[in-house]
């Protein structure tokens, strides 16, 4: 069963098992139903990745979501892992100090 969630200008949809993509923009306008989705999506899956290649937008909003996902899995002792991080995430996360967080260190 193939799951998905989207909100306005945002999707979490899984592309094979234990594997989803993350597309559009992950902002604060976008991020509610998405983030709710994603947390309890963590807490249930042992281990997972995230695609975030396509993701077209992120702001600190966007960021406190993969943040808040990764304290999720964390919490639980599951494995939560990113992939195709944006170099506009990566340059955010790094001017606030949390690049090693999403990089896995």
């Amino acid at each position: 069963m193939s799951m998905t969630i989207a909100s306005p200008s945002c999707e979490l949809r899984e592309v094979s098992a234990h594997r989803f993509a993350l597309t559009g923009e992950l902002t604060f306008a976008t991020q509610g139903t998405v983030h709710a989705f994603g947390e309890s999506l963590v807490r249930r899956e042992a281990e997972l990745e995230i695609d975030c290649d396509a993701l077209a937008g992120v702001d600190s909003a966007g960021l406190a979501v993969l943040l808040d996902w990764l304290a999720a899995a964390r919490a639980v002792g599951h494995r939560l892992t990113y992939v195709g991080l944006p170099a506009s995430l990566l340059q955010l996360a790094r001017i606030s100090e949390v690049d090693g967080f999403l990089r896995g260190a």
